[in-house]
């Protein structure tokens, strides 16, 4: 249990700070570039999300997964993933054109063959931090990434003060991608040993490539807003969801890959001792609800004083697509804690089947709201989100005792907590507006303050044993957790 919290402290602290750092440097980019800049990299979002999931191909959840790994497993994992990456960036090499075309902007052609740089490069610390997170070392993957961030951020502002455009988001992703991979190796120094292994190749490729093909279709839906937006309105509609999107998804996924990358090899280690596996993994679908649900609820009730303070009258329209989209990504980390059970039982079968089914659904989503506009299409994302925990959450019952009913108990206290201090926020803030003053600055400052008291009182009052949990995690203090 022990080292468990250690990692889940250094990987929180790796997330949580790159993460926060990020934000922080993305809005003040947004400030100085605007919507146009960010759709234009937002176009070519889903080309480079491909090909690092073809990159991967799902190597790096085998490695972990697998307990009887060897160094030849390694070496096969390296050199696959570098020679995967270098054909993906030619093929995006020569198709700049052509998808430069199909947006009918003709700047996408450079961009795309300087910004796909990044997926060759990001080959190269795949094997690096797989090694890592089976260790659980997550302090030296805390120290290359906070660096590497923090430069790059560095080199993405003094690009846009010097009117780079554009060009300063490039700047950032391939300084960072570089940056890493270069500190991983000061501090983790590793080379391949052996050669090319095909028994190696046959294991790691047997299971991930069901695991690949779930990224794939995961990836492509992920990205296939900022497509259908870019093709049939505008770069700047694109920059306006891409950073609703971003702001709503960037605290859920932290959260999401803090817990799931320390609870997948930890719950790989238990996963044939029934009682600890599902006492371990019904604490940590609560602990991410705990975490999660008052950070997207009150994202949603702030969006509109909080764009108009931060990023400015310019970003307004994206406030509303941001109060849905908040809500979309709340069961965010829910979905993953279940798409990872089925991924410890080795059933990367049924991960496939799971994500054919939801994208069949988001793509009627799609085919009903594309007419509609853009809000409505983040309405659909919305609806989709809530059907899709009930078909997880079935598939997972099938293979442990965690069914659908039992998740709901274990969740429906929090998320009453969540709707009560944010409904009671609104009315605050809405009486305060209606009476006093309409500054967006003070509305900002009471959400900020009224929700995340009203949640405390609630939740140490509901949930005592998740408040004390919490306060072990952060502060490591020796006390007893009580199930129940």
């Amino acid at each position: 249990m022990k080292s468990s919290t250690n990692a889940l402290k250094w990987s929180a602290i790796e997330r949580l700070a790159t993460q926060a750092i990020q934000l922080i440097v993305m809005l003040f980019l947004a400030r100085l570039l605007g919507p146009n800049a960010f759709g234009l990299v937002g176009m070519l979002a889903v080309f480079i999300a491909i090909s690092q999931v073809f990159t991967d191909s799902g190597f790096t959840a085998a490695l972990i997964r697998y307990t009887e790994r060897k160094e030849a497993d390694f070496s096969t994992a390296f050199y696959f993933n570098i020679l995967v990456g270098l054909f993906c960036y030619l093929i995006l090499f020569f198709a700049a054109p052509s998808v430069a075309k199909f947006y009918e902007q003709p700047e996408l052609v450079n961009l795309m063959r300087v910004l796909a740089l990044t997926i060759v490069i990001n080959s190269f610390a795949i094997v690096q931090r797989a090694k890592l997170t089976i260790a659980m070392d997550f302090k030296t993957q805390a120290k290359a990434s906070l660096l590497s961030v923090v430069i790059s951020s560095g080199v993405a502002l003094y690009m846009a003060e010097l009117d780079y455009g554009v060009w300063a988001l490039v700047g950032q992703a391939l300084s960072n991608a570089l940056l890493l991979v270069i500190l991983l190796n000061v501090f983790h120094p590793w080379l391949p040993k052996t050669g090319f292994s095909k028994k190696s190749f046959n294991y790691l490729f047997g299971f991930g490539s069901k695991l690949l093909a779930a990224s794939l279709i995961d990836t492509v839906f992920k990205n296939i807003y900022q497509i259908i937006i870019g093709k049939q309105f505008s770069a700047t509609q694109v920059g306006l969801f891409t950073q609703a999107n971003q702001l709503s998804l960037m605290p859920a996924m932290t959260m999401t890959t803090v817990i799931q990358r320390v609870t997948y090899p930890m719950l790989s280690n238990i996963q044939n001792d029934v009682n600890k596996f599902e006492e371990t993994y019904l604490l940590t679908l609560r602990l991410a609800a705990l975490v999660v649900f008052p950070l997207m609820a009150g994202l949603s009730i702030s969006a509109e004083p909080f764009i108009n303070v931060v990023l400015g009258a310019k970003w307004l329209p994206a406030a509303e697509l941001l109060t849905i989209l908040s809500l979309a990504f709340m069961l965010y980390p829910i979905h993953a804690i279940n798409l990872n059970l089925l991924q410890v039982k080795g059933r990367s079968d049924i991960f496939l089947k799971l994500e054919i089914i939801k994208k069949s659904l988001i793509t009627v989503m799609l085919v009903i709201t594309i007419p509609l506009g853009v809000k409505a299409m983040c309405i659909g994302l919305l609806i989709h989100s809530f059907i899709a925990f009930f078909i997880n959450s079935f598939y997972t019952g099938r293979f442990s005792p965690l069914k659908t009913t039992k998740q709901l108990v274990a969740l429906l206290p929090i998320w009453g907590c969540v709707i009560f201090s944010g409904l009671l926020t609104y009315i605050v803030s809405w009486y305060v507006a209606t009476n006093y003053i309409s500054n967006p600055a003070v509305h900002l400052a009471i959400n900020l303050t009224v929700m995340p008291l009203i949640y405390l009182v609630l939740i140490r009052w509901t949930a005592n044993d998740l408040y004390t949990q919490i306060l072990h995690v952060i502060f490591r203090k020796k006390v007893e957790l009580k199930n129940g």
